[in-house]
């Protein structure tokens, strides 16, 4: 599919596509299944020291801000949180691509949150070809218990998402949206 001489890794942060089947990806993943694995088996009235494992596996992780385990993501590093923001249990960050998460965000249980993408063509998908999207999660965005957003969206600041919708475009900021896909319901005052 390609021949240019910059590395799978390289390829996947630059947005490109790629095959996950490589040294350097591999060993950013194991970096932060290690990170989340500790994170999610830590005395939960052990504050200072989770946060500390957040902010080490994490690109950015605000002050005031809560992620309650179990957190799952790829890389971790790719994953921005701002500050008091709080993601309720069973997070999942596909954070192939960036994700930013704004500040005062609050993301209900079981939220996916997925950068990757495959191509839809049969042969590059067998051939294990595929790519990510960022996701923008603007400032005081609500996300309810099980939303999932799909690769490339942006929510706009103050947007609420009902429960068990599925974001696959664009929602602009001060409304509600909901259903799968999620469609704007109503402007917010």
């Amino acid at each position: 599919m390609t021949s240019d001489t910059h590395s799978m890794y390289e390829r996947m942060t630059a947005g490109d596509p790629y095959i996950a089947d490589d040294p350097e990806i591999a060993a950013a993943s194991t970096r932060a299944q290690a990170l989340s694995h500790r994170y999610n088996t830590m005395d939960p009235t052990d504050g200072a020291v989770r946060r500390a494992v957040l902010e080490e596996l994490l690109g950015a992780f605000g002050p005031g801000s809560e992620i309650r385990p179990p957190f799952h993501c790829d890389y971790g590093r790719h994953t921005t949180v701002g500050a008091r923001t709080f993601a309720n249990f069973g997070l999942v960050c596909l954070d192939v691509a960036p994700i930013t998460i704004g500040d005062d965000v609050q993301l209900g249980p079981n939220v996916q949150l997925l950068t990757a993408t495959h191509p839809l063509e049969p042969g590059p998908r067998r051939d294990k070809w595929e790519s990510a999207e960022p996701i923008v999660i603007e400032d005081n965005v609500w996300l309810g218990g099980g939303v999932i957003v799909c690769p490339g969206v942006r929510i706009g600041a103050n947007t609420v998402v009902g429960a068990g919708s599925v974001v696959t475009r664009d929602l602009p900021r001060d409304v509600v949206a909901v259903g799968s896909p999620a469609r704007v319901v109503r402007p917010l005052p």
